[in-house]
C-alpha cells in the first residue's frame, strides 16, 4: 500500500513530515480532521534554519531571493507574521537570539553588523514587527560579500510586507500592557548615612561631623521637613509600573496587475515619575504609517513604490531624576517646605509665600539649600517641560525589466532610496526660587522662624528649540540578474551590480559612504552540488589615492549527501547537506576617521618652548606622520556547515564552524619606530597609522529542532547556541613583563590588579609592597606584587577574564510551541555563560561625598575585619580601592525566561459572520525571570530608569 506524505512547516522554523496510512479512508474521522486542520495552519510557517525541506520558501539574501533549500554562505531567516501569531513583539529584533544560532546581539562575535530594511541601511527600531515579513541573518563571508565594505561584520536584512492578489484583507491588532519595575537600588537613610560618614571621617583621622541628637532626629522621622530622610524611590515620587498601549491596522489586497499593503500604527507609554510636571507630561507616543505598492506595467516592466513615515514624541521635564537619585544624599535638603509650619508673625517669610509663582498644591514652597539651588525635585515641580521630537520619512522605489526577449532568465533591476530624519528638543525653561528654612522649637513644636531664598521665580513662556540634528540617507543600486534552469538539472545564476549608499549627518563634515561593484556566479546541479562565487570591488575615501579600491572574493561549495545513492533510500536521513565557504572581505569599518593616512601639524597656544636666548616662541606641533601605503583591513574567513533532517524531519539541525581573522587594523605603532619619532612635551609625533593589528574569532554554532504530533497536541521545540573564542593575534606592544601582553588574550579582556585581601594592620602595610595609588590604611584593598619590585602600580595589572562587550562565549537559545485545539503556548529562553564584568558604578565605588548604598554595610572595621567584604569607608578619594581588580569582578552567567505567551484563536465555525474571518486573544509576559548568582547586580540600573518586566494582553482580528 502506498503511503501519503504530508509536509508541515512549523512556526518555530522546523519541518515535520507526517506519514498517514489510508488518509482518504479516514477523511471523515473527527480526530483526523482535527489533525489535518492543525497541519494546514502550520503549512506555510517558515523557520529559522536552512535545513527545511520546504524548498518553496523564499529567503531574502544579497540583492535576490533564493529558495530556502538553496541557501549559501550561512543564512538563517524568520517569518515574522508566523512568529507574531504566537509571540507578539514590540521590537523588530526582540528575542532573535532564541531563534538564530550565531547571533547574541552580535553576529559571530563581531559588533557592528549592518541593518538593512528593504535593502537600504535603516534603523531596526524604526520598523515595527507588524510591518515585517521576514528577517534574514547573513553571517558568512559569501553571504555578505555583495554588500561591500560596511557589511563586513554581518548583515541583518529586514523585509517589509507586500500586498498579494486577491480580495482586500484588513488586520487589526490592539494591545494593552504594563511595564513593572524589577528592582530599585537600595541606599542608606539619613541616620545610617550620617553615622557611617562619621565613621569614615574617623578612619581619616578627622572629628565626627554629625552629633548624636541630629542623627536621632533624622532617624525618628517626626519632622521630615526639618530632618529630611529623602527616599528617591518612594511611592511619593515614582510608580512601580507604567502603562503601554498600541494599535495597528493593516490593509492589503490587489489584483494581478497591482498589489498594495498599508500599515497604520500607534503606541503610547507612560513614565514612572509620579509627581510635578512629570506626572502630567511624562511618557512617549509614536505614530507610524507605511505604504508598499507593486505594479506590473506590462509583461516587461514592473515597479514598486514604498513610503514610510514615523512621528515620535518623548515628553519629559527639565531634570535627570534618576541621575540625582544615584547621587544626592538623603539628608541634604527637604524637597518641599510646608507653609503651615511658618511661625506666626514671620512677615518676611509670608511675603515669599504670597509672591511665589510655584506654590506646590497650595501648601509648599520648593526646598533647597545654598549648595542645592537647583535640584531634581524643584526642576520637576517648576523647571518647565520639554519634548524630544523625532521625525522620519523613508522612500524607496524600484524598477524591474524582464529581458526575456533578449535572454530567457535575464532581469535588470534598479532601486533608489531617499530617507530623512530630524530630531530636536522643544522646551519651556522656567527660573525658580528655592528656600532653606531656619527652625526653632520653643514650645515643643517645630516652627520655621525664617526662610532664606535662593534664586528668583520667573516663567518666561518662551519656547526654546535646541539640539536640532538631521540625517539624510541616499541609496542606489542597479543589477543585471540571470536565473535559469537548463534540462531540469542545471541551474545557473549570476548578478552584476553597482551598489552605493551615503548617510549625511549634521555636525559631520564627511558622509558615511559605501560604494562597490559586485559579481555573483552560481551553479547547482539537481539540488545536489552547488558552487557560488560572490565578490565586491569596494571603494573607500578613507584611504589614500591609489589604495581606495580593493577586490573581495569569496567562494562557497555545497554537497547534498542525501541525494547520493548511499543515502537516497535511507529511513533515517531524509536531508543532509555539507557546505563550506571562504573569502577575503576588504572593509573600512574599523578605520575611525578620514585622512588618517595623512600627517598634519597643529598650532597650539598652550605649547611653548624657549631658545638659548630665552625668547618664547609659539610651537607648531607635528601630530601624525604620513602613510601613503595604508590599505583596507581585511576579514579573512573559512567556515564549514552541516544541515539536515532525520526521521522524516522529526529532527532537523544545522551547525557551522567558523574561523575568521580581521587583519591590518590601524594603529600608530610606537614599537615599530625609533623613540625620537614621538615626544611628550611639547607634544610631537611623527608616527603614522599603519596596518598592523590582527584579531581572530573562531567557534561553532548549532540549532536542533524537534517537532511531534501527539494525539491532539502539536509540540515544537527548538534549541540553538554558539560557543566562540576571540583572540588578539597581533598587537603593537612592548611591555616589560610578558604577563601584560594583550596579544593572545580575548579582544574584550578585562585587565586589572589581583587582590590579596585587606590590609589588616599598620604592620601589614609596612611589610607589604608600597602602593603607588595614594596613602593606604588598614581596611584598604591589598594587591599582589606581580613583578616583585616592591611597588604596586599599573605594571602589576594582569589578565582577569573575558569581558562581555563582544558577547558571552557560550550563548544558548530555546523556543517552545505547544498547540492544543485552539490554544497555543509559546515560551522563549536564553542563556549566556563565560563572561565577566566589573562592579564599578557609583553604587559600589563609594568614597568622599558619595551617596552610600547598602553595599557599605559589609565594610571593613576593626570589629569586622575577619568577615568584611567591602573596604573601609573614607571621605577622601580612594584611588587604591576603586580601580579595576578582581576584587570587583563578577561572572555574568545567567538564564533568562524571555517570553511566555498563551493564545486562543476562536474556531472559524463559530465566526458565522462573513465580516470577521479570524479572531484571537492572547496574554504574554516578557523578561519574566533571571536565574543567576549575580542576578541582583545585573538587574540593577544605576543613574537611569529601572529595568522592567512587561505584561500584556492583546486582540487580533482579520476582516
Amino acid at each position: 500500500m502506498k503511503y501519503k506524505k504530508l509536509t508541515i512547516a512549523l512556526c518555530l522554523g522546523l519541518s515535520w513530515t507526517a506519514t498517514t496510512k489510508g488518509l482518504a479512508k479516514a477523511s471523515h474521522d473527527p480526530s483526523v480532521i482535527l489533525h489535518k486542520n492543525i497541519f494546514q495552519e502550520f503549512l506555510t510557517t517558515t523557520i529559522p534554519d536552512s535545513s527545511s525541506t520546504d524548498s518553496t520558501t523564499l529567503v531574502q539574501v544579497a540583492f535576490r531571493k533564493v529558495q530556502k533549500n538553496d541557501l549559501m554562505g550561512n543564512v538563517q531567516a524568520i517569518n515574522i507574521p508566523q512568529l507574531l501569531d504566537k509571540s507578539y513583539n514590540t521590537y523588530s529584533l526582540e528575542n532573535l537570539e532564541a531563534f538564530i544560532p550565531g547571533y547574541n546581539g552580535n553576529i559571530w562575535g563581531m559588533s557592528g553588523y549592518l541593518v538593512l530594511v528593504d535593502g537600504f541601511p535603516r534603523d531596526a527600531n524604526n520598523v515595527m514587527p507588524t510591518e515585517i515579513e521576514q528577517i534574514s541573518v547573513l553571517k558568512g563571508v559569501n553571504a555578505i560579500a555583495l554588500y561591500g565594505s560596511r557589511a563586513a561584520k554581518g548583515v541583518i536584512s529586514i523585509s517589509t510586507k507586500r500586498g498579494m492578489a486577491g480580495g482586500q484583507k484588513v488586520k487589526i491588532r490592539a494591545n494593552a500592557g504594563l511595564n513593572a519595575r524589577i528592582s530599585y537600588p537600595k541606599y542608606l537613610g539619613s541616620a545610617e548615612y550620617m553615622t557611617l560618614y562619621n565613621e569614615a571621617r574617623q578612619n581619616d583621622g578627622l572629628t565626627p561631623l554629625y552629633n548624636a541628637e541630629t542623627i536621632y532626629q533624622h532617624a525618628a522621622g517626626s519632622n521630615p521637613f526639618r530632618y529630611p530622610n529623602v527616599d528617591y524611590y518612594s511611592p511619593d515620587y515614582i510608580k512601580d509600573h507604567y502603562n503601554r498601549y498600541d494599535a495597528t491596522a493593516e490593509i492589503s489586497g490587489g489584483n494581478q496587475r497591482a498589489q498594495y499593503y498599508t500599515n497604520f500604527g500607534f503606541w503610547s507609554e507612560g513614565s514612572m515619575l509620579n509627581f510635578g510636571q512629570a506626572k502630567k507630561n511624562g511618557g512617549a507616543n509614536r505614530f507610524n504609517m507605511r505604504g508598499n505598492i507593486d505594479v506590473k506595467v506590462n509583461d516587461m516592466i514592473s515597479l514598486n513604490v514604498d513610503a514610510a513615515a514615523s512621528f515620535y514624541v518623548l515628553k519629559g521635564v527639565n531634570a535627570n531624576y534618576w541621575e540625582a537619585a544615584a547621587n544626592i544624599r538623603p539628608h541634604r535638603f527637604s524637597p518641599l517646605i510646608p507653609i503651615d509650619m511658618i511661625e506666626e508673625g514671620d512677615v518676611n517669610s509670608m511675603v515669599y509665600v504670597n509672591n511665589s509663582n510655584f506654590l506646590i498644591d497650595g501648601k509648599y514652597l520648593l526646598g533647597g539649600s545654598q549648595l542645592d539651588q537647583t535640584n531634581a525635585f524643584a526642576n520637576i515641580y517648576a523647571g518647565g517641560t520639554n519634548r524630544y521630537l523625532n521625525r522620519q520619512f523613508q522612500f524607496n522605489t524600484g524598477l524591474n525589466f524582464d529581458l526575456k526577449n533578449i535572454l530567457q532568465g535575464l532581469v535588470f533591476k534598479t532601486n533608489l532610496a531617499v530617507d530623512y530624519q530630524s530630531n530636536y528638543n522643544q522646551s519651556y525653561n522656567n527660573n525658580y526660587a528655592v528656600y532653606q528654612a531656619s527652625w526653632n522649637n520653643y514650645d515643643g513644636k517645630d516652627r520655621i522662624s525664617s526662610l532664606t531664598k535662593y534664586g528668583d521665580d520667573r516663567i518666561s513662556g518662551i519656547q526654546n528649540i535646541s539640539n536640532s540634528t538631521y540625517r539624510q540617507t541616499i541609496g542606489l543600486n542597479s543589477s543585471l540578474n540571470f536565473n535559469r534552469t537548463y534540462d531540469n538539472n542545471h541551474h545557473v545564476s549570476a548578478i552584476l551590480l553597482a551598489n552605493a549608499f551615503q548617510i549625511a549627518e549634521s555636525g559631520s563634515y564627511h558622509k558615511v559612504s559605501n560604494a562597490n561593484l559586485g559579481l555573483q556566479l552560481g551553479y547547482n546541479y539537481s539540488g545536489k552540488y552547488y558552487v557560488d562565487f560572490s565578490s565586491a570591488y569596494s571603494h573607500s575615501a578613507k584611504l589614500p589615492a591609489g589604495n581606495r579600491q580593493a577586490l573581495s572574493p569569496t567562494l562557497a561549495l555545497s554537497w547534498r549527501l542525501s541525494k547520493e545513492n548511499f543515502l537516497a533510500n535511507s529511513n533515517v536521513v531524509n536531508d543532509l547537506r555539507l557546505s563550506a565557504s571562504a573569502g577575503i572581505l576588504n572593509t573600512d569599518l574599523d578605520i575611525s576617521d578620514y585622512f588618517l593616512y595623512q600627517g598634519y601639524y597643529t598650532y597650539n597656544d598652550g605649547a611653548w618652548y624657549s631658545w638659548a636666548d630665552g625668547a618664547l616662541v609659539h610651537s607648531f606641533d607635528r601630530r601624525r606622520g604620513d602613510n601613503p601605503n595604508m590599505k583596507f583591513p581585511k576579514r579573512k574567513e573559512f567556515n564549514v556547515s552541516l544541515a539536515g533532517g532525520f526521521y522524516n524531519n522529526l529532527i532537523t539541525f544545522n551547525t557551522a564552524y567558523f574561523l575568521n581573522r580581521m587583519s591590518g587594523g590601524l594603529v600608530q605603532a610606537t614599537t615599530q619606530y625609533p623613540m625620537y619619532f614621538m615626544t611628550g612635551w611639547p607634544v610631537y609625533s611623527d608616527l603614522p597609522y599603519i596596518n598592523y593589528n590582527s584579531d581572530q574569532r573562531q567557534g561553532v554554532d548549532f540549532g536542533v529542532n524537534l517537532n511531534k504530533q501527539l494525539n491532539q497536541t502539536f509540540v515544537s521545540l527548538g534549541f540553538n547556541g554558539m560557543y566562540y573564542t576571540t583572540k588578539a593575534v597581533k598587537r603593537d606592544e612592548l611591555y616589560q613583563f610578558n604577563y601584560q601582553n594583550r596579544a593572545g588574550k580575548p579582544l574584550d579582556a578585562i585587565w586589572g590588579l589581583q587582590h590579596d585581601g585587606f590590609y589588616m594592620s599598620q604592620s601589614d602595610i609596612d611589610n607589604s609592597a608600597f602602593s603607588s595609588f595614594g596613602e593606604v590604611k588598614p581596611g584598604d584593598i591589598k594587591y599582589k606584587d606581580q613583578n616583585g619590585d616592591g611597588t604596586i602600580d599599573t605594571r602589576d595589572e594582569v589578565y582577569l577574564g573575558k569581558g562581555g562587550w563582544a558577547g558571552s562565549p557560550l550563548t544558548l537559545g530555546l523556543n517552545l510551541t505547544v498547540k492544543w485545539n485552539n490554544f497555543t503556548l509559546f515560551a522563549a529562553a536564553t542563556g549566556q555563560f563565560g563572561a565577566n564584568a566589573i562592579k564599578n558604578s557609583s553604587y559600589f565605588w563609594v568614597d568622599a561625598e558619595d551617596k552610600y548604598s547598602v553595599i557599605v554595610r559589609d565594610r571593613w572595621t576593626e570589629s569586622t575585619k575577619e568577615t568584611a567584604t567591602y573596604p573601609r569607608l573614607t571621605t577622601f578619594n580612594s584611588d587604591n580601592n576603586f580601580r579595576s581588580s578582581d576584587f570587583w569582578l563578577y561572572k555574568t552567567d545567567r538564564i533568562n525566561l524571555s517570553k511566555v505567551q498563551l493564545s486562543y484563536d476562536f474556531p472559524k465555525r463559530i465566526l458565522s459572520s462573513k465580516f470577521i474571518h479570524e479572531l484571537g486573544i492572547y496574554a504574554n509576559g516578557s523578561n519574566l525571570l533571571m536565574i543567576a548568582k549575580e542576578k541582583e547586580t545585573m538587574q540593577l540600573n544605576i543613574g537611569q530608569a529601572p529595568q522592567t518586566r512587561f505584561f500584556n494582553v492583546g486582540l487580533k482580528a482579520l476582516f
